[in-house]
C-alpha cells in the first residue's frame, strides 16, 4: 500500500511548519536517510532525511507552503500502484483525497492541491485569500483562531515565511484588533526597515528572533543559573596551535582547542556531565557539545558528538561545516539537537568578559573572552602572560556549586596544558578518564 508522508516534528513545541525546498521529486527512488526536504520553522530551516524507502508517487503541497505538524505532504509508492492508491493512502490518513492534477491544472507539476474539510472550509495557507480587497495569506491555525475571536486578519503584520500570519501573530491580539502596520516580503526577507515613526525604525521580528527572545527568556526565568569565573593562562595553548598549523593541513582555532578542552574536563569530572528532566538527573554516556554559532537569521547552536572520540583537526573540520551550513541554513535536523553543554566564544571580537545564558535542556554553558596580555603571578614571580578570561553558567537544579568548581578547574588545567588535548580518550568508558587510544592530532 502506498506510504503517506505526513510533515515532520523537526522540533519540539513546533505546531507547524513550511516546505522551504524539495530536494525529491515524482518518480524518484528513496531509501531510509536519503535527504528528502529542506523544512522551515521559527528556529531554524533543517534538512528532512527520509524516514521510509520506496518511489515518490506524489508530492501533496508545493514549496513555500505551511502545513501543520502531521498533515500529509508527500505519498511514496511501490510498484504498480497508481493515482487510485495514492488517493486510497490519503483517504486512511484521514487527508483529503484529492484528485492527481490535469494537464490544465494551475498547480505546479508533480502537485496535488490540498482542498479544504467541509468541517474547515477555509483556504490552504499557500492560497491567497481575499478580505476587504486586501490580498492576505495565513495558516489554517491562525484563520480558526481569528474566527474565534471575532479578529480581522486584514492588516496584520506576519512573521511567517513571507509574511504568513501564524499563530503566534493571532494568539495575542484582542477580539476585533490587529496590528496595522503588515510588512511586506521585501522587508521580512531582508530585514529592512518597516516603519518609521519619530526617527524610530521598526524592523519586523522574524521567527527566529521570536523563537530565541521565548526560549532565553523561559531560560533565565525558570532555570536557576549560577556564574563561576576563572583566568586561563593560555600562552602554551596558542604555542601548540601555531605548531599545529605549522604541520597539519587542516588549520586549527583557539575555539577548537577550547571545545577539546571543555570535552577532555568532562572526562576528567564525568559527574557533571549531566542534564535534569522533572522525573531524573540524566548522565550522559558521550559528550556531545553545541557550538554557538550567529548567523544572519539568528544565533543556532549546532552540536559536535562525541568530542572526546576525536582529534582536534576532526573536531575543527566538523565546526567548519556546521557553521558553514549554518550560514546556508542547511543544517539537518539530529545537528541541532541533544547535547548537555554550550560554549559561546565571543574572544575574536575583543570582549573581555561575559556570561551566558542557559540553552535549556543543557545543564551548562561556558563564555569563552579573548585572549590577552595581563600581570600574572608565577612561581612567586610577577610576568606578563595571555590571559583567557571565562565564565561558567550551570544549572543549579543538575550542579551543585562543588561540581562546577571541580569543572572548571579540570578545564582550567587541561588549556594551560594542552598537550594533554592531542590523546584521544575512551568515551565508552569515561570511569577512566585517561586511557589513550592514540596520540595523534
Amino acid at each position: 500500500m502506498a506510504t503517506v508522508v505526513r510533515m515532520p516534528s523537526v522540533f519540539a513545541g513546533a505546531s507547524e511548519a513550511v516546505i522551504a525546498k524539495w530536494l525529491v521529486k515524482p518518480g524518484d527512488t528513496i531509501k531510509v536517510g536519503d535527504p528528502f526536504a529542506e523544512v522551515e520553522t521559527e528556529k531554524a530551516v533543517v534538512e528532512y532525511n527520509s524516514e521510509v524507502e520506496g518511489t515518490i508517487g506524489r508530492l501533496v503541497i508545493p514549496e513555500g507552503a505551511s502545513r501543520e505538524i502531521g498533515t500529509p505532504i508527500a505519498v511514496l509508492i511501490s510498484a504498480g500502484e497508481t493515482d487510485a492508491d495514492i488517493n486510497a493512502a490519503l483517504g486512511a490518513d484521514g487527508a483529503p483525497t484529492p484528485a492527481a492534477p490535469s494537464a490544465q491544472s494551475s498547480e505546479a507539476p508533480g502537485f496535488a492541491p490540498a482542498p479544504t474539510t467541509a468541517a474547515s472550509a477555509v483556504a490552504p495557507s499557500s492560497q491567497p485569500v481575499y478580505s476587504t480587497g486586501e490580498r492576505l495569506f495565513a495558516s489554517p491555525i491562525a484563520r480558526k483562531i481569528a474566527r474565534e475571536r471575532g479578529v480581522d486578519l486584514t492588516g496584520v503584520a506576519g512573521s511567517g515565511p513571507g509574511g504568513r500570519i501564524v499563530r503566534r501573530d493571532v494568539e495575542g491580539l484582542s477580539n476585533g484588533a490587529h496590528s496595522t502596520v503588515p510588512p511586506t516580503e521585501a522587508a521580512l526577507a531582508s530585514s529592512a526597515p518597516a516603519t518609521t515613526v519619530a526617527g524610530n525604525i521598526e524592523i519586523p521580528l522574524t521567527g527566529m528572533r521570536k523563537a530565541i527572545a521565548r526560549r532565553l527568556t523561559e531560560s533565565k526565568t525558570t532555570v536557576p543559573h549560577f556564574y563561576l569565573k576563572t583566568e586561563c593562562k593560555v600562552d602554551a595553548l596558542l604555542a601548540l596551535r601555531e605548531q599545529i598549523n605549522n604541520f597539519s593541513p587542516v588549520r586549527v582555532s583557539v575555539n577548537d582547542l577550547v571545545v577539546k578542552a571543555v570535552a577532555a574536563a568532562f572526562v576528567d569530572v564525568p559527574e557533571a556531565n549531566v542534564t535534569w528532566s522533572d522525573n531524573a538527573l540524566i548522565k550522559h554516556g558521550s559528550v556531545d557539545i553545541a557550538v554557538a554559532v550567529s548567523t544572519k537569521g539568528g544565533l543556532v547552536t549546532p552540536v559536535v558528538r562525541n568530542v572526546t572520540a576525536k582529534s582536534i583537526t576532526a573536531v575543527s573540520e566538523e565546526i567548519k561545516s556546521l557553521v558553514a551550513r549554518a550560514n546556508e541554513k542547511r543544517l539537518r535536523q539530529e545537528e541541532l539537537e541533544g547535547g548537555s553543554f554550550s560554549i559561546s566564544n565571543l574572544g575574536m571580537y575583543g570582549t573581555l568578559e561575559f556570561s551566558a545564558i542557559l540553552n535549556p535542556p543543557q545543564s551548562g554553558i561556558l563564555a569563552v573572552g579573548a585572549a590577552m596580555d595581563q600581570p600574572v603571578v608565577v612561581n612567586g614571580q610577577l610576568t606578563v602572560a595571555k590571559v583567557m578570561r571565562c565564565t561558567l553558567s550551570a544549572d543549579h537544579r543538575a550542579i551543585d556549586g562543588a561540581l562546577a568548581a571541580q569543572w572548571l578547574a579540570a578545564f582550567t588545567k587541561r588549556v594551560e596544558n594542552p598537550v594533554s588535548l592531542l590523546l584521544w580518550t575512551d568515551t565508552l568508558n569515561l570511569t577512566s578518564p585517561h586511557t589513550i587510544t592514540q596520540e595523534t592530532i
